[in-house]
Parts: structure tokens; sequence; C-alpha cells
């Protein structure tokens, strides 16, 4: 049985050129793995903490402290993961250190990083016993300067198997860019007077576009039903739980509305949301939680609904491919992780036409089933 010999964390920047934490984990001492930690350009107040150094360094933003803090290994039983976190909390030591010990997982028996997922729970044992894996939707997004949509994304619904669909995507981002999803980010419009100041991004800004929640809420409609838009992110600030509802009880049947700063990837907001109608869609975002396992409860609850699930790169991202072979394992059906442009998104990309390839026949691509791309539990 290989074991491990060392571990060490070093600072390294993601794709916003900020610091964040990588782990390289030694057996023999020979180099086994390495993993990378993401981080969001912004954040809600109910995702977990990122741990920053403070101080005049890389304006406030550096992660060395880190390296300094002695590691603790918390074991749970084997179904449910084997997490490997820090003491102290933080969310990128904590995150860090999970990619690290699942990379080690495969080496005990001799499998892919994907197909670990489906035994990390007894609620997913269907997938151990399912003849086939769930090839999804991507969705390849891009920052756009836009008073209703920070991010607009597409994706290849029609495509017969993911390396096509990748194929379609591509071809549109460099030809036409085509918008049918959008990522609203409305939290960072949202006022203490409980308006949505829809001309929020300008300078002199005097006021004369502040909009009331439920104007807002009528303000989507032709979007949905004038334009091919399938889904909707963050339509509402974090805690506007009661218009979140009402526009998934009007159009949730018609397109997908994803709870981003709502939900957190947290089973406690899930569950509300739930039981509440708020929304019909979980975004899968490891680092908002700070935790593998508590992200898989998230989604199990959220396929137990019927909702759709969309597991999501972040702005700061590195290249890390973690959360491909997460995506597939759970069966998500859709991945949002950027245009086709960067390295650190394209890495993602060539890790699911690697996974496609290695599972040949028994990769199903989800196609326009992509919010419920599995039979019901």
């Amino acid at each position: 049985m290989a074991t491990i010999t060392s571990i060490k964390a070093r600072q390294i920047f993601d794709s916003l050129g900020n610091p964040t934490v990588e782990v390289d984990v030694h057996l023999s001492n020979k180099l086994w793995t390495r993993a990378a930690v993401p981080s969001g350009a912004s954040t809600v107040i109910y995702e977990a903490l990122e741990l920053r150094d403070g101080g005049s360094d890389y304006l406030e933003k550096g992660v060395r402290r880190i390296q300094q803090i002695r590691l603790v290994y918390i074991t749970s039983w084997f179904n449910n993961l084997m997490e490997l976190r820090m003491s102290g909390g933080g969310v990128n030591r904590s995150l860090v250190q999970m990619p690290s010990w699942l990379y080690l997982l495969p080496c005990a028996k001799l499998e892919l990083l994907f197909l670990i997922f489906p035994r990390t729970s007894t609620f997913l044992t269907w997938l151990v016993t399912r003849s086939w894996y769930c090839l999804f939707l991507p969705s390849m997004s891009s920052m756009v300067d836009h008073t209703l949509g920070k991010t607009c994304y597409v994706g290849a619904y029609q495509a017969s198997s993911f390396k096509e669909a990748m194929k379609m995507g591509v071809e549109v981002y460099h030809n036409l860019k085509v918008v049918i999803g959008m990522d609203v980010a409305a939290s960072e419009f949202y006022g203490s007077e409980k308006t949505y100041d829809l001309n929020f991004k300008e300078e002199n800004n005097n006021g004369s576009q502040k909009i009331s929640r439920d104007q807002l809420k009528d303000l989507y409609k032709p979007f949905i039903f004038g334009y091919p838009i399938v889904s909707i992110e963050d339509p509402f600030d974090q805690d506007d739980w009661e218009h979140y509802a009402k526009l998934t009880g009007e159009i949730g049947a018609e397109v997908q509305i994803v709870g981003d700063d709502l939900l957190v990837t947290n089973p406690k907001r899930v569950k509300k949301a739930i039981k509440e109608k708020t929304c019909n869609a979980l975004p899968l975002k490891v680092n908002q939680i700070g935790s593998v396992t508590e992200s898989i409860e998230a989604v199990k609850m959220s396929k137990r609904a019927g909702w759709g699930v969309m597991a999501s790169h972040h702005s700061g991202e590195t290249e890390d491919t973690f959360i491909a072979d997460l995506s597939v394992g759970l069966a998500t059906g859709q991945i949002k992780t950027g245009a086709p442009c960067r390295s650190e998104r394209l890495a993602k990309y060539n890790q699911l036409l690697r996974i496609e390839e290695e599972l040949g026949s028994e990769a199903v691509y989800a196609e326009a089933k992509f919010r419920v791309p599995v039979e019901p539990y």
C-alpha cells in the first residue's frame, strides 16, 4: 500500500492574477498528484470564507500563511470520501487538500477519478450499477458589459456527443457568439431600498433607473419568451427568496432558474429552497461550501427534487481539472467552465474529452435532457 511521504503547499496565481494555493502530494518521495484552488471575483455573504494574509503584499490577498499551518487529516468512512482539511478554517486551505487526497484514491483501486464519486454516498448507489455515464452540456460563458447579464453563455443542446458539442460551441464562440443563457448577478445591483438599479455601472448614476423587485421579475419575461434562453442564473439578490419563488412559479416550467448566490452549494439553503420552491437548479461550486461531502449532499437533494445541477468554474481559475471528474461522477448534466479561449478553461474541456474517449459506448450525452439527465430516484 502506497504511503504519503510529504505534502507541500505553495502560493501560485489564478487566472485573475490573484494568489491562490497549490498542493503537491508525494508517495514514496515521488510526486503523485497536484491540485489547486479557484476563487470567484464576486462572493456573497453566505459563502465559506477564504483565508488571506492581509498586509501590503499582493493587495492583501496573499496566501503564504497557509504553508505555515500544520496539516490535519480528518478521515471519515470511505463512502463519504476522505477529506483533508487544515486546522483553523478557511475555505482555500481546506479545499485545496480535498482534490489532492481524492486523486490518491484511484491509485488504491486502479480506477479513474470520475468513477469514484458514484461510490461516495449510499444515496448514489444506483450510479454504480448503471452501464453508462452522463457526458453533459458544456455551457461556454463569457463576461459581457450589459445591465442584465454579467455573464452570458452558449451551449450545444442538439449535439450527439460531448465531442460534437465542443465543436459546435467553439465554432459559435469564434463566429457568432450567440447568447442563450444569462448570469445576471443581481446581488451586485440590489440596494438598501429593496430596489434594483439597472444603471449601477454608470459613474454618474443619478438613480433614475431603479426598479422594484416585481418590475425586475416582469422584465425577465420578454427575454424568456422572445429569445431561446433556457437558463437564468442569479436573477435576484441573495436574500430575495420571495421573488425567486415568484419567478420560478411563473416561468420555471419553461426555463432553468439557477440560485448561485442564493444557495452557495449549502445543503441547508438548498433544503429551504426546495421547500419554498424558490428555484429549480443548483450551481455546483465546491469552494462555496468548502466541503466535497456537503457539495455531494447538495447535489443529492437537488436531484431528488427534480432540479437541474450545473457544475461551475470560477472567474479566478487554475488548470486543475477536478470539477470535470466530479461532474461526470455525479451525472450533473451541465457544466459551465468558460469560453474556449484560455488554458484554465480548456483544461476542463480537454479532461472531459479524455473521459468521453475512455468511456467509449458507456458515455451518453445529455442532449436536451440536461436538466434531468438520469432517471428519478
